[in-house]
């Protein structure tokens, strides 16, 4: 195996591991988040959606840098095609949630 094969290889599962570790830590950020969230409706805590979408768009903002670490070990067109579709709707997700937490300290302040 020569040199550049084994330093393709390792970059690939030190990605690999890198993106299982992204999508983990979003995932649990959300969930995290849904936990406090219903915690905040119990209480009836005014700011329960600034805080809930608060910690969507953190959890979004680690899967969508998992998504932009998967463009480093695509090969294939159809792979790169739905990828970009996956960060374009990452992308969208959370420029829609920040509009929204946006508005809502904006009503806090009111």
């Amino acid at each position: 195996m020569h040199v550049y094969e084994f330093l393709e290889e390792l970059m690939r599962h030190v990605v690999d591991i890198t993106i299982l570790c992204f999508e983990l830590v979003g995932v649990m950020v959300i969930i995290i988040s849904g936990i406090r969230g219903v915690m905040d409706y119990v209480k009836h805590n005014p700011s329960i959606r600034l805080n809930l979408a608060t910690g969507m768009a953190l959890g979004l903002e680690f899967k969508l840098g998992s998504e932009i670490l998967r463009t480093v070990i695509v090969r294939d067109l159809s792979e790169i095609v739905t990828v970009a579709a996956i960060i374009a709707l990452r992308a969208a997700l959370t420029f829609l949630i920040h509009w929204e937490i946006k508005i809502e300290k904006e009503d806090e302040k009111k």
